[in-house]
């Protein structure tokens, strides 16, 4: 099975978002807010992950994919620590740049063009075929 770039970029960022969410169980002090921790890692970790894709899909550069990863989710990761207040920093940043480095390597180096899927999915029809 082959994904394009930015179906790659959700499936494994909203993974990883999701993972990052759950590893919120490992801070005592967030136990009132466990559910909105874990929905908004996983709602950064899905829009990181598109953007990321639809960015690798536009642009074939390793460096460029991890670069514009790193700084797409720590975007995202900014908007959360708004939210949160800025004692969360390291806490929310890091986790999120960690996810922008992994998506854009995987979107760069797993994920499929559009036409190249599109290709792989066609079937060709010879003439001789259809008069059988």
């Amino acid at each position: 099975m082959s994904l394009t770039k930015p179906m790659l970029g959700l499936a494994v960022g909203g993974t990883l978002g999701l993972l990052d969410g759950l590893s919120g169980f490992l801070e005592p002090s967030l136990a009132p807010l466990m559910t909105s921790v874990i929905a908004f890692s996983l709602l950064k970790g899905l829009a990181s992950g598109v953007v990321i894709g639809y960015f690798s899909k536009k642009v074939h550069s390793m460096l460029l994919g991890i670069l514009v990863g790193v700084l797409i989710a720590a975007l995202f990761s900014f908007l959360l620590i708004l939210r949160a207040g800025m004692a969360q920093f390291l806490d929310i940043m890091l986790p999120g740049m960690l996810l922008g480095v992994i998506v854009g390597f995987a979107t760069q180096r797993f994920g499929e063009r559009e036409d190249e899927a599109a290709a792989a999915n066609s079937v060709s029809v010879s003439p001789g075929q259809l008069q059988k």
